[in-house]
């Protein structure tokens, strides 16, 4: 697994928490200290700051320092990388798909003309 890939899982495997994406969101209006970013949920800031690790081994988020706080901020270069790679595959997929729709169309013309 080359180095690119294995970012990617780490990526992919924060983002498939919606508390986690819920985080994310929330940063993508500005920095938020802990306490801040579990306000709206239903856990302790224990559990928040376990999703928050996750966050920054994907390298979603990184934390910055102001005074005594350790705010959050949004690191969106990793997500392009994602989303990059997301737009690739969607290309390949449609290409091959088209392929598939035309074989099947062909297949159903050739069925068609047999039968006559």
């Amino acid at each position: 697994m080359t180095v690119v890939e294995d970012e990617l899982s780490l990526v992919f495997s924060a983002l498939a928490d919606p508390t986690r994406r819920a985080i994310l969101e929330r940063l993508a209006h500005g920095e938020a200290t802990v306490n801040e970013l579990a306000e709206p949920f239903a856990m302790t800031q224990q559990a928040v700051s376990k999703h928050l690790k996750v966050l920054e081994r994907a390298r979603l988020i990184s934390r910055t320092r102001t005074a005594q706080s350790r705010p959050c901020v949004l690191d969106t270069e990793h997500l392009d990388v994602a989303a990059g790679w997301i737009a690739r595959h969607r290309q390949i997929w449609a290409d091959r798909h088209d392929r598939l729709d035309a074989h099947l169309t062909a297949l159903r013309n050739q069925d068609e003309e047999t039968t006559r």
